[in-house]
């Protein structure tokens, strides 16, 4: 018997229109042979499941049933391309959880973790996987330029600590353009993580299991005309994704090694995409996403292409793994 599955998309986030760009692209490439899929988009608003004519029903948020053709309708798995909150950063992972019905991401723990930079990058350290030098500010903190340029130095990057789609990051070149950085990244989020700048090779990997196994994908070197892997480069072609990366086998190696171990060493379950900078050999993490673009031209789909995984096997592997 074919298994229902509803795709959720939307979100609570700025992130909203591209999870639902991913989201189509689920609803597109699953195998409609094997699977009856649902699209259910998720908003502040309401929540809804959306047919082929763009009519709504109201999700039943008690149970997650929808009423269908006169009867109770169920799912037996829940495809997870929500980007940001409340996708992203554990809610509906616990939600799910609670109402036991399987979902394609992480778990809620690591989903909240990894959500949030400064967290992650922390419980990370302890098993050698290195960062940027950073200083962290609660709104409300009394802010100390000085202190801050002491930290880590000039250029910075200042970043809202749990925001994706690189939503309320600035590069500052000077200490007298500091504030106007932290006000922006405060719109995004109550906390901020300000970082050294690291200078060399960003690279974006790809972590999924695959059959039961961890898979480190191709990986995709990022090279931006902007002055950083900014929204622009990321969605308005402002940037040239190569994959796979132009690497020596040594920073290749590591990079892999470093990818698989957080993946692992956090219990990771489905996607996973990490971000790093090499100094020299060494690979610096910056975030780890859990519910990464998964549109034609995202970096996940094409990492995958590269690896011999079409888009509906990619999809179908996600949720047999979430069945499991």
């Amino acid at each position: 018997m074919k298994k229902n599955i509803a795709i959720i998309m939307g979100g609570y986030s700025s992130e909203y229109n591209i999870s639902i760009k991913s989201g189509n692209v689920v609803y597109k490439y699953l195998d409609k042979e094997k699977f009856n899929a649902y699209r259910i988009i998720i908003s502040k608003e309401k929540w809804v499941y959306l047919d082929n004519d763009e009519n709504e029903t109201i999700v039943n948020r008690h149970d997650f049933s929808i009423k269908f053709q006169n009867r109770i309708l169920r799912f037996d798995c829940v495809f997870n391309a929500i980007h940001g909150s409340p996708g992203e950063d554990g809610l509906m992972q616990a939600y799910f959880a609670l109402l036991e019905i399987p979902q394609t991401s992480c778990g809620h723990y690591q989903a909240a973790l990894t959500f949030n930079k400064r967290d992650l990058l922390s419980t990370l350290k302890p098993y050698g996987i290195k960062a940027a030098n950073s200083y962290y500010l609660n709104l409300g903190d009394t802010i100390d330029h000085p202190a801050i340029v002491e930290k880590v130095g000039l250029p910075c990057f200042v970043k809202a600590n749990k925001a994706g789609s690189s939503f309320g990051i600035s590069k500052v070149y000077e200490k007298k353009d500091l504030q106007a950085a932290i006000d922006k990244a405060f719109l995004e989020d109550d906390e901020i993580i300000i970082e050294s700048f690291l200078s060399g090779i960003e690279v974006s990997v790809g972590v999924i299991t695959f059959k039961g196994k961890t898979m480190v994908l191709p990986l995709t070197e990022i090279v931006t005309d902007n002055d950083f892997f900014d929204y622009e480069a990321k969605y308005e072609g402002k940037s040239k994704e190569i994959t796979p990366a132009r690497l020596t086998k040594t920073q290749e190696d590591n990079v892999r090694h470093q990818a698989k171990k957080a993946y692992d060493v956090l219990k990771m379950t489905g996607f996973s995409r990490s971000e790093f900078i090499f100094i020299g050999n060494e690979p610096c993490m910056l975030e780890m996403n859990t519910t990464p673009g998964l549109t034609e031209e995202s970096i996940l789909p094409q990492q995958a292409g590269k690896a011999g995984i079409s888009l509906p096997e990619l999809f179908e592997n996600a949720i047999n793994e979430a069945l499991k």
